[in-house]
């Protein structure tokens, strides 16, 4: 007789359920308004500063290694190319390979005719996109994720949490004045940052608990002014850093990893600004695990899903 006939239903019962305890150590669920989970949703969002957004991968390299469940990503320009990349692997590893690849010339794709709209068309950007992350929707990703961009007519807050991910990425990345503009979904749209550059509030709507942020818009203590797209690069980043200085103070949890002294167009910094980001994560860690550990199981919000959503 086989031995597992043998067991009593009880130790099959109880050898089931260890098994499926030591499965779901493997995975990390995806949170949602009533899926029974015992501890709080997790929401990692990721403000712009162009280049310097490697430092978010430093950030995040420390998240993983220190098992902080993510149920949740939101990120504003730059911010929302690394989620992207992340939420697609959920793998700071391949993150790092996949956007170290990254270059000036993926970004800087000049019109040389029709350029009233902005020097750079963000062809390029939507193509890098494209060709990193094999899925076509927002929705297909492994972790739940926005981005965050700016109805240009309107002047309100978009929230792209469904529809083709390459083109709301290239939406959330237009800075207005240097990139054009970008038509989806009957709108045209420019970066989120510049009226959200840390959509914590976006994370809150879309049901988190404890919302970690990271700020890399620091004012540029050495930017070096040589022509016009510089010039309105540090006049789009002082705009952002205005209005990231009011939404600091609505996560549980801030992060600003020290990337004062590079440029928003410094691509040669990428392994000092992963280092910036994976200092400031350390740094940070003893509120992050204070803030899980006083966390009283009460939801602070209801998970909210649409595909264009307007604030």
């Amino acid at each position: 007789m086989p031995v597992i006939s043998r067991l009593s239903w009880s130790q099959r019962l109880l050898g089931t359920l260890l098994l499926t305890v030591a499965l779901s150590g493997c995975v990390t669920p995806v949170a949602g308004p009533g899926d029974g989970l015992q501890r709080p949703r997790v929401a990692l969002v990721l403000g712009g500063g162009a280049a310097r957004g490697f430092a978010h991968i430093g950030v995040i390299r420390v998240l993983e290694q220190e098992k902080i469940p993510i149920d949740l990503i939101v990120g504003t320009s730059v911010g929302s190319l690394i989620g992207a990349l992340y939420a697609h692997e959920a793998n700071s590893f391949e993150l790092e390979w996949t956007a170290f690849g990254l270059t000036r010339d993926d970004l800087l794709d000049y019109a040389l005719i029709g350029a009233t709209m902005g020097p750079i068309k963000g062809e390029r950007l939507e193509q890098f996109v494209a060709k990193r992350i094999p899925v076509t929707n927002i929705e297909a990703l492994k972790i739940p994720f926005a981005a965050v961009a700016t109805d240009l007519n309107r002047g309100k807050r978009v929230i792209l949490d469904h529809g083709p991910l390459p083109r709301a990425i290239r939406a959330s990345c237009a800075i207005p004045g240097v990139f054009q503009p970008v038509e989806l979904g009957g709108k045209i749209l420019v970066d989120g940052g510049t009226v959200d550059n840390l959509p914590v509030s976006v994370a809150r709507e879309k049901g988190a608990d404890i919302v970690i942020a990271v700020d890399i818009s620091q004012n540029v203590t050495n930017f070096n002014i040589t022509n016009l797209v510089d010039v309105t690069l540090q006049a789009v980043h002082i705009m952002f850093s205005e209005n990231v200085s009011r939404r600091r103070n609505e996560a549980d949890v801030l992060i600003a990893p020290a990337v004062g002294e590079v440029a928003m167009m410094d691509f040669t910094q990428k392994k000092r600004l992963m280092q910036a980001g994976m200092d400031a994560a350390r740094a940070s860690m003893p509120a992050l695990r204070q803030a899980l550990d006083n966390w009283n199981g009460q939801r602070r919000g209801v998970a909210v899903s649409s595909a264009v959503t307007e604030r």
